[in-house]
């Protein structure tokens, strides 16, 4: 049975009391079908299935919809409708305009796994009803939530200080996992190795390709998938559109129109450079990351232990990329720092209050170390919080917090 999310379930019951429309949006086999199950309200609830070809049916004539509520529901429509999957239905953003102006009682409840058209359509029509809540997969402490309720408690009385020898070696193993299978719900509830393996490809096969199959065309695909390794290839670096396409023989404009579309299905996250007076930064390519490592494990084939790995560094930049953004909300901003001549600072996060620095390094750290590239980005930037994110090392020096990684989530609570 799938643990509630209580992060995102008080997310959800805020919106349905500010916003006529909440949407959750994100990757599929993420939870968001387990979180509008989970949805209790005081009112009746009405739930739908969009990708039904009845409610797909029922959705085209609007008399015959509020009819139809009006008997599921109540005469008033004082109530919450949840549609799994709204961005099924045709012309699904026009009708719930009709129905949130005419029954002002009236919450809807919505879940999408694109935010391709169908989003932006939502967001133009529905400009003020409506609020979107992005679903990712698993933070680490959910995982260790999922993993064992009793080693979660014990998570939850660790602090940003607490020391690496006290943390429990469960808690380090599941990071290791986390690289290696990513954190889909589905494959954290199983522990075998195999068997986590085996969802990863189901997910993969299943819905990513099948839903990748609508938007290109047969004769595209062979490149497509190049495209797809490559980019599961470069995690953490920038992406070189020219290089993709002399490999893939895409040309430009494809290869971009699909890494649009790999973002809009919520595989990969592309973040931009951080923008500086300095003439020097480098403010054109983008970084790309996988918005879960297991589904970039499957791509590669390789689902080997961190010690055997020659991508390690990599995969433990992207789990902290992950880890931030899972704790941002929708109006702050996540860049990367980078110049010619090589200064570089992995992560810029600006809450519009402070920003805050991130350097990442998959080393055991017993010291403090001097980056040079960080403490000037700091002293220029005039940036309030700074952390070296390591495997081990919690320590401060010179206002910059050298943090383990399991500890990342206590920056922000």
């Amino acid at each position: 049975m799938l643990k509630y999310r209580e992060k995102y379930l008080s997310k959800i019951y805020k919106s349905i009391s500010e916003m006529s429309i909440t949407v959750l949006i994100g990757a599929r086999q993420v939870g968001k079908t387990s979180l509008l199950e989970s949805v209790k309200t005081d009112t009746d609830i009405l739930k739908l299935d969009g990708q039904l070809p009845d409610i797909n049916n029922l959705f085209a004539n609007v008399n015959e919809l509020i009819s139809f509520l009006k008997i599921k529901i109540n005469n008033d429509l004082n109530g919450l409708l949840i549609i799994d999957e709204f961005q099924m239905i045709s012309n699904v953003s026009s009708t719930l305009k009709i129905l949130v102006d005419k029954f002002k009682n009236l919450k809807i409840l919505c879940s999408g796994s694109s935010s391709l058209d169908i989003i932006q359509k939502a967001e133009e029509s529905l400009s003020g009803r409506i609020r979107m809540i992005y679903v990712y997969s698993l933070s680490f402490s959910e995982n260790i939530l999922f993993y064992k309720n009793e080693l979660f408690e014990e998570y939850k009385k660790y602090d940003i200080n607490t020391a690496t020898n006290i943390i429990a070696p469960e808690i380090k193993q599941i990071l290791n996992k986390q690289l290696i299978f990513g954190a889909m719900p589905r494959v954290c509830l199983n522990e075998q190795a195999e068997t986590k393996m085996q969802i990863l490809d189901d997910i993969y096969k299943t819905y990513l390709l099948r839903d990748v199959k609508a938007y290109i065309q047969n004769k595209d695909s062979v490149g497509f998938n190049k495209l797809l390794r490559l980019l599961a290839l470069q995690i953490g670096n920038m992406v070189n559109v020219n290089e993709i396409s002399k490999i893939t023989g895409l040309s430009y404009n494809k290869c971009e129109d699909f890494i649009y579309l790999l973002e809009q299905m919520f595989v990969i996250k592309l973040i931009e450079p951080y923008e500086t007076n300095k003439r020097k930064a480098i403010k054109k390519m983008r970084k790309v990351f996988f918005l879960d490592l297991g589904i970039r494990n499957i791509i590669i084939q390789n689902f080997n232990s961190p010690d055997l790995r020659t991508d390690t560094g990599a995969l433990f930049e992207n789990f902290v990329f992950l880890e931030i953004i899972k704790h941002l909300e929708s109006y702050h901003t996540i860049n990367f720092y980078r110049t010619r001549d090589g200064a570089e600072v992995d992560f810029v996060l600006n809450d519009m209050l402070k920003k805050s620095s991130f350097e990442v390094k998959y080393k055991s750290l017993e010291k403090t170390v001097y980056y040079k590239a960080l403490n000037n980005f700091n002293i220029d930037e005039k940036i309030a919080q700074s952390y070296v994110v390591n495997l081990q090392l919690n320590a401060k020096q010179n206002k910059i917090h050298y943090l383990p990684a399991y500890l990342i989530e206590k920056i922000f609570t």
